[in-house]
This record gives structure tokens, C-alpha cells and sequence, in this order.
């Protein structure tokens, strides 16, 4: 595993974003793991997520995009702080578009947030996880509605590596479904193989996450 990986793990670790025990997800799962990204709260955080971010576009995607794109909410800053951590990193000026909750009828109007969208730019979608896909589901319709984009790519913090809607992974089933790229920093069978070298999970620990992976990973 890279090594930038290996810091973005231990990184959500320290920031108490990633955390092991007992979570009821949405989905109605019992999961012994969740990662929250809405605890990146301090200006160091940020800052170190939009670089970690920006690493894995670059690496992944290349430097041929106009805007990063991210949903709302948690999307939000993810968005801005990967704008900014891009310019730095790779001197590159990349616009950030993020969507409302709501359409504003005053001021500001419209259901975006950031730069307009215009015929021809590219994008990469920036999400915290997905499991569902249900927020792509609310996402590509919007962008689509505002101008005649290309989607270049989605990427995530984590692939939870369990399945979505059907027997693929929730990041494949994207894929197949609108027809863009997608990806992820780290996936989490390369945390938990990091994690067991580290000595932070345990055997008690690793059984709990293979029952759930039994149950809800997918089928290689």
C-alpha cells in the first residue's frame, strides 16, 4: 500500500473519523466499523483531507478536469479543501461547484453553490463513502440539468468494499449505472490489513469484521 495511504488511514484514525465498535448504519446494517467525515472540523484537518484528496485525483484521474464537485452537505468542504490543496500541490486552478439542499430564489439564486457549470467542463465528484449509491441517485441529475458536462470520475474517502443495491460493490454499481470511473483513497480490506501489522486490530476485532463481510461484502 502507498505510503500517502497508509497516512490517510492513520490520519482518520487520529482524527477520530474512522472508528471500530458496534454502528447501526442507514442501511439498517450492523457494521463494527464507521467512518464519520463530518469530524474533520479544525483548519489542519481540512487542509490535510484536501491534500489526500487531491493526491488520489491526480493519481487516479490526471490533471485534465475543470471543476471538483461536491454534494451536499458533508461534500461540501470536502470540495473546497481539495480545490485548494489542488492549486498547491499541482499549481493547477480548479473551480469548486457544490449543490443546495434547496434551489434560492433570491440573491444568489439556483441549486448551486461555488462556480457555475458551462458546456464542456469535466468533473470529479468528491464524496465522504458511499454505500447505496442513493446520493448519486440526487447528484448526476443536478449536474446534468445545469450544463452539458463530462463526468470524469467519482472518489471517495473509503470503499467500504460491500455490496450495494445488488451482488457488486455501491462504487461498481456506479459505474455501470452512469458510466464514469470511480474510486476510492483507501479501501478498507487495505485498512485492515494495515491495522493488523500496526497491532490495532485485534483477532476479536478481525472476526467481527469477516462475519460482517460473510454477510454483506462483496463476492469475489
Amino acid at each position: 500500500m502507498e505510503s500517502y495511504k497508509k497516512e490517510f488511514v492513520d490520519f482518520m484514525l487520529d482524527s477520530n473519523v474512522l472508528k471500530f465498535g458496534d454502528f447501526t448504519l442507514k442501511s439498517g446494517r450492523k457494521s463494527p466499523f464507521f467512518m464519520n467525515a463530518g469530524l474533520y472540523i479544525t483548519g489542519s484537518q481540512l487542509l490535510k483531507l484536501g491534500e489526500y484528496y487531491a493526491q488520489a485525483i491526480h493519481n487516479t484521474y490526471g490533471d485534465d478536469f475543470d471543476v471538483v464537485f461536491g454534494p451536499a452537505y458533508k461534500g461540501i468542504p470536502i470540495s473546497v479543501a481539495t480545490a485548494i490543496a489542488y492549486h498547491n500541490l499541482y499549481g493547477k486552478e480548479i473551480r469548486y461547484t457544490s449543490n443546495r439542499k434547496e434551489a434560492k430564489d433570491h440573491g444568489d439564486t439556483g441549486m448551486l453553490l461555488g462556480s457555475p457549470l458551462h458546456d464542456g467542463d469535466r468533473v470529479v465528484v468528491v464524496e465522504d463513502v458511499t454505500t447505496s449509491g442513493k446520493s448519486m441517485e440526487e447528484t448526476i441529475p443536478i449536474i446534468k440539468a445545469e450544463a452539458d458536462i463530462e463526468i470524469v470520475g467519482l472518489m471517495v474517502s473509503l470503499n467500504r468494499c460491500e455490496r450495494g443495491k445488488g451482488d457488486k460493490g455501491a462504487l461498481e454499481e456506479i459505474k455501470d449505472l452512469y458510466g464514469f470511473d470511480t474510486a476510492a483513497i483507501v479501501s478498507m480490506n487495505e485498512i485492515v490489513d494495515y491495522l493488523i501489522d500496526r497491532g490495532v486490530i485485534d483477532s476479536e476485532l478481525k472476526q467481527r469484521i469477516d462475519a460482517y463481510y460473510e454477510e454483506y461484502g462483496v463476492k469475489q
